[in-house]
């Protein structure tokens, strides 16, 4: 059976559109503008969709394989969207002998997505990192800036957190 990604279209605003051509206007004539004008255009829409990827390639006059081979190469980047509440799972070593890699998996039951994924209504993204620098907290869990730990992987637990970013 093919898994379903769940993934949200682009949408994009003329006046985002904008902003980017301004940015690249401004730094196109700068040696080694690439970066900066990726930077900004992440800023400016969250993500790197192909379709931002493509202005910058167009814009600079350079093959849109070399934007895409950046925004691939460096982890700042990002080509996909990110939810609203965005929740990371420390995969750690002293996370993930506690037990992260469950608390993970139960996050993409709840969640109905995969890690990298976002729901379809745009409101939570699922990733994993390596690091959150909370080792005492074992295992830990964070949503935005909010750091949640001592977690047990336990349903209850997952609810009262995502309970908490209810609109």
């Amino acid at each position: 059976m093919a898994k379903k990604i769940a993934t949200i279209p682009f949408q994009g605003t003329p006046q985002q559109e904008a902003q980017l051509l301004e940015v690249i206007s401004e730094l196109k004539a700068e040696q080694g503008c690439l970066m900066p004008i990726m930077q900004k255009a992440q800023e400016i829409y969250g993500y790197l969709p192909i379709e931002v990827q493509t202005i910058i390639a167009e814009q600079l006059n350079i093959p849109l394989e070399k934007v895409y081979g950046v925004a691939t190469f460096y982890a700042q980047f990002t080509l996909s969207p990110k939810g609203r509440y965005r929740i990371s799972v420390c995969l750690g070593t002293a996370c993930y002998v506690k037990g992260a890699g469950i608390l993970l998996e139960k996050l993409q039951e709840k969640l109905g997505i995969g890690v990298g994924e976002i729901t379809p209504d745009g409101k939570f993204s699922l990733d994993d990192c390596r690091c959150v620098g909370a080792c005492g907290l074992a295992p830990v869990v964070m949503v935005n800036d909010d750091v949640y730990g001592r977690l047990v992987g336990q349903a209850e637990e997952i609810d009262e957190i995502l309970a908490k970013y209810a609109d």
